[in-house]
């Protein structure tokens, strides 16, 4: 018997039934699509891998879990649902899936999954307290510094924790927490002692890693599936062979995955790092009674650091020595073509990685002893501080593996294009920075090759019309693609306006003018509107030019938290007053305004990437050494499918209307403009002639 057994065939179109009925829905084309697609490939031959882009009002997370929901039951499988953002996770764990299990009929247990790094650690929030309240000096640096700017808010994380007010967890939080103060009190997995710590039973971290135990559907985000990949698999979630992946938001999957398996590394920054570890470690061998293991082990260190310190000064020098580029205020920059590195700078990181190398086992070898005194097996003066010493040490191990991994990254001889690398100069220091080109190749070994099934779902997954970019940067060139249209009638309820303009954007400052002299009228009297930019530098320059009763009505990112903004924004709307949101690119996804709170999207400029981004510039590089057009192969899939997702926070279901306003010509003026109409949905077009 197949999954899809007509027993479970009927289940699947009875829970759709029934879940219509409730809401008092009529059946969409393309969710039914959509979940026949899905089962098809759920329950079919390997490689089970679908890309499906479904358009906005298709209703594709209740599409999706009709399908899988069922099918993984039957297989014994986990469905896992990744998104890009913390509110779509939300969105999917508190309203999506309570909705679909009260109205369709479907009995499945669900949970939300946080990475470590989101839970408060007790150890650390002790150790904190502890050593301020008893006056001693703290073990390690990290923690003197937190008790005098953060002390108080130490103590409130403690009473709310104890009074369950608060159940640990970094976003149900009332209030925002600096990230230095957070990373005080949280920890990785190389800090944590497990059911070894004393504050196991009350962890954050465990209790809601074993409300995954057992459970049919796990909610999750995109950095916390590819940390856990990056462990090897089932760290956090379950195995990968079992699994029913359903990446949600799946454009950001490739970006996500490139800023996980990137290294960075800041020399001279190294370099007075490696002298504090010779002084922690001095200091804890002291703390425990200089016992001979230890002295042995800060004799080795010592050696290492030393070595490691001349090599990577060294390296340093030869970095130095790049014909840097400036920027504007931004560091100077020096990219490696074809991320090939010099000889030169090559041998040297050669030649840093040995000592690095035994500075990091040192450090490993230094936390298996202090885990064995922990765990009773060696006996060595004031044992009990064994356990504050673990997080300590598993910081530094965290940190040394980063940059021994980069290191060692720029050692070794690599395909051509398969990574760019950059080198940026800041004012006291030199930063190293390698990063994959093509995320596809570590997504096929680690995520696609293992798991039982995968479906990547978006609103916008092709751009100028076709899947390419997307498979070839995700690398699911094998999957079954499907494209659904939305079934909004957009050209009744929503207009492209296009107005005529006398500057072109590549002129600067007379664009800026021009566009902060159209603003007033194009704002008129509307009650809402959301202006989106692609720099701050631009956004800035037109505020500046604004006058003061428009400047009254604006909600600016960057004054205010975004998510303040946004409920300012709403209140505003519900109280009759004229609201508008100026943003950039985090406005332009993910920001649901439905009705009155969005009556008027106005995009500044088109959304190509910047020109000087190293990243971008060696995918170009890549893709020209291929014969490839890079501007038509990739700068213009990315920005339709930007301008895509900037449209789209126009129309938010089928009773929804309004304007659409372009203050970029170049999209009737030059030849690629007709791919990036193409590209959006049949809007009312509105271009405007010359006067």
């Amino acid at each position: 018997m197949t999954a899809l057994s007509p027993a479970i065939r009927t289940e699947i179109q009875e829970a759709y039934r029934a879940w219509l009925a409730a809401r008092g829905f009529r059946a969409r084309r393309g969710q039914r699509e959509m979940i026949a697609a899905i089962a098809r490939v759920l329950t079919g031959d390997e490689p089970r891998l679908a890309v499906i882009e479904a358009g906005t009002g298709t209703g594709k997370t209740v599409a999706y879990c009709l399908a899988a929901i069922p099918i993984g039951r039957a297989l014994g499988k986990t469905l896992v649902i990744s998104s890009a953002t913390i509110a779509l996770q939300e969105q999917v764990v508190f309203r999506d899936l309570p909705d679909l299990k009260e109205a369709s009929g479907l009995n499945f247990s669900f949970t939300l999954a946080k990475g470590r790094g989101r839970y408060l650690c007790l150890k650390r929030l002790d150790d904190q307290l502890k050593y301020a309240d008893s006056g001693e000096r703290p073990l390690f640096a990290e923690l003197s510094d937190g008790m005098e700017q953060h002390g108080e808010v130490y103590h409130g994380l403690l009473q709310a924790f104890s009074e369950k007010r608060w159940d640990g967890e970094l976003d149900s939080w009332p209030e925002p927490l600096e990230a230095d103060l957070w990373r005080s009190v949280t920890t990785d997995h190389r800090g944590c002692t497990n059911n070894k710590c004393s504050f196991f039973k009350q962890c954050p971290f465990f209790r809601a890693r074993a409300q995954l135990d057992g459970v049919e559907v796990i909610v999750a985000n995109h950095d916390l599936v590819l940390a856990d990949l990056s462990l090897g698999g089932g760290a956090v979630l379950p195995e990968p062979e079992d699994c029913i992946y359903v990446m949600d938001e799946a454009h950001h999957l490739p970006e996500k995955t490139q800023q996980h398996f990137s290294s960075s590394a800041r020399l001279r920054s190294a370099v007075l790092w490696l002298s504090s570890i010779t002084s922690t470690i001095g200091s804890m061998t002291q703390r425990f009674g200089r016992p001979q293991e230890l002295l042995d082990l800060a004799t080795r260190l010592a050696d290492h650091c030393a070595q490691s310190e001349a090599l990577l000064t060294a390296l340093a020098e030869a970095t130095q020595e790049l014909p840097f580029e400036s920027r504007e205020d931004r560091p100077d920059i020096y990219r490696f073509p074809l991320g090939e590195v010099p000889t030169a700078i090559a041998d040297a990181a050669r030649e840093a990685l040995r000592p690095f190398r035994d500075v990091a086992n040192d450090i490993d070898s230094g936390y298996e002893l202090v885990q064995r005194v922990f765990q009773g097996e060696l006996h060595w003066e004031r044992s009990f501080e064994a356990e504050d010493w673990l997080p300590a040490l598993g910081t530094l191990k965290t940190r040394a593996m980063a940059v021994e991994a980069l290191l060692a990254d720029y050692s070794r001889a690599v395909e051509p294009g398969s990574h760019a690398r950059w080198s940026y100069r800041h004012d006291e220091d030199l930063e190293l920075v390698s990063a994959p080109i093509i995320p596809g190749r570590l997504l096929q070994d680690a995520l696609w090759s293992r798991a039982f099934a995968a479906i990547c779902t978006s609103a916008t997954l092709t751009a100028v019309g076709r899947f390419d970019r997307f498979l070839e940067r995700s690398g699911l060139q094998q999957a079954l693609t499907l494209r659904i249209g939305s079934p909004f009638d957009f050209p009744n309820i929503a207009t492209l306006s296009i107005p005529h303009m006398a500057s072109d954007p590549g002129d600067f400052n007379a664009h800026c003018a021009e566009v902060a002299q159209l603003l007033p009228e194009l704002l008129g009297e509307e009650l809402s509107a959301l202006v989106l930019f692609t720099s701050w530098r631009q956004m800035f320059a037109i505020l500046d030019q604004l006058d003061d009763d428009l400047r009254a009505r604006l909600k600016v990112q960057g004054d205010a938290a975004k998510q303040a903004l946004l409920d300012a924004h709403r209140a505003d709307v519900d109280a009759g007053r004229h609201s508008v949101l100026f943003g950039l690119a985090s406005f332009a996804e993910g920001v649901d305004l439905p009705d009155d709170y969005c009556r008027h999207v106005i995009i500044v400029k088109l959304p190509f990437s910047v020109p000087d981004d190293p990243l971008d510039q060696a995918m170009a590089e890549w893709a020209e050494q291929q014969g490839r057009n890079a501007f038509y192969d990739i700068s213009v899939p990315d920005a339709a499918q930007k301008l895509v997702q900037a449209c789209g926070r126009l129309i938010r279901h089928e009773g929804d209307w309004g304007t659409i306003t372009l203050l970029d010509r170049r999209i009737v003026t030059r030849r690629y403009g007709q791919d990036l109409i193409r590209s959006l949905p049949p809007y009312r077009l509105e271009i405007a002639s010359a006067p």
